[in-house]
């Protein structure tokens, strides 16, 4: 089947996967991506995401003193046993969470930047649905299973993906997520990353594994090659093992899916209208597209590609040589693939009172 314009359904191990392009959006591999399940320690890119949008904003510091309540000192799992009443920095805690996927870190940073992990669990929900993860439900601010009388965390591979496309505008979670291993409380302790993938995929650079006995092996990985920055979830597989595997399968698929198309093939290709210019020497002023441009699109879709002139006429002269009208726009299925300016190929004078008044 060569129409990528829906999403490949590859099986294998696993209970859900999905494949994006970071960059737009573009879902290029899906197998029941909206099917609900747990997402263990996955979830902890929102709890990551909400702490570096707080310091993006200014309002946590990553040198802010963070003291370990009884209760963050009290976590199960995968943690960096912190003791009540220990300080740790911001920058310390979300190390321990994105490398070492540390609980008791999870619940310090919470705690940190909302006042108890309850109301930063609203602020993870609220979050989840302005990135329209419109199936996500988060209960716990780290994806362990829920105790008795509590509900489970739920979610998606599709929208695990989406909140991996948001994470990944922030360089340093990439920096931590590919990093293998990192001294903790002075060397005392060594985080260790649980993703194998780390090191052994081309260009890979995180995010987040997860595993629990209910959710099975998760993965959310994405990788760089060529330029392109794609993003992979699976859930539910049998063995770590097979979800490094299936990963590894379903980056490269998608990698090979695209070819890069030169759109624009040079600079200063003239586009066949003339643009209306209001006050000036002429009334007309040829314009063209002032940068080349290569985007790259999945394989037999080359026909599908729309270039958009976007330009709101008339202009007003005098213009120089070179002025920019206006924006082509690349589109494939109403995704923006790419832009270059709109440039005028000469200088368009302002007119006497009699051009002006004609």
């Amino acid at each position: 089947d060569t129409d990528t314009a829906s999403p490949t359904a590859l099986t294998g191990d696993f209970k859900s996967a999905i494949v994006i392009d970071a960059e737009t959006g573009m879902v290029l591999v899906a197998t029941d991506a909206h099917a609900r399940h747990q997402p263990a320690s996955m979830l902890k890119m929102m709890t990551e995401l909400i702490v570096l949008e707080h310091v993006a904003e200014g309002d946590v510091k990553m040198d802010d003193k963070v003291k370990v309540s009884a209760k963050s000192s009290k976590m199960g799992g995968s943690q960096v046993y912190l003791k009540h009443g220990e300080v740790f920095t911001v920058e310390e805690l979300l190390l321990a969470l994105a490398i070492h996927s540390a609980n008791d870190a999870a619940v310090a940073l919470a705690e940190h930047v909302a006042g108890s992990t309850d109301a930063f669990i609203d602020l993870m929900n609220m979050r989840a649905e302005d990135l329209g993860m419109t199936n996500s439900h988060f209960e716990t601010v780290h994806g362990l299973p829920p105790d008795w009388k509590q509900e489970p965390d739920l979610t998606t591979a599709h929208d695990m993906a989406v909140l991996g496309r948001a994470l990944v505008h922030y360089p340093e979670a990439l920096e931590w997520a590919s990093t293998k291993t990192a001294p903790f409380r002075g060397g005392k302790f060594t985080l260790y990353n649980p993703n194998k993938l780390v090191g052994n995929y081309r260009g890979l650079d995180g995010l987040k594994t997860g595993y629990t006995g209910p959710a099975g092996f998760c993965v959310t990985a994405t990788a760089t090659q060529r330029g392109k920055r794609l993003i992979s979830v699976v859930m539910g597989c049998s063995t770590d093992k097979a979800r490094a595997t299936e990963t590894t399968r379903l980056l490269t698929y998608g990698f090979n899916m695209y070819q890069q198309v030169p759109v624009i093939p040079a600079a200063g290709e003239t586009l066949p209208q003339p643009v209306t210019v209001k006050g000036g020497k002429k009334k007309k002023v040829t314009v063209a597209y002032g940068e080349s441009l290569t985007v790259s699109v999945p394989r037999d879709r080359e026909e599908d590609i729309v270039i958009q002139n976007e330009i709101a006429e008339p202009v007003q002269a005098p213009l120089d040589l070179g002025f920019e009208v206006g924006r082509a726009i690349v589109m494939l299925d109403g995704l923006e693939l790419g832009s270059v300016p709109i440039v005028t190929t000469e200088e368009v004078a302002k007119g006497n009172w009699l051009n002006r008044l004609l």
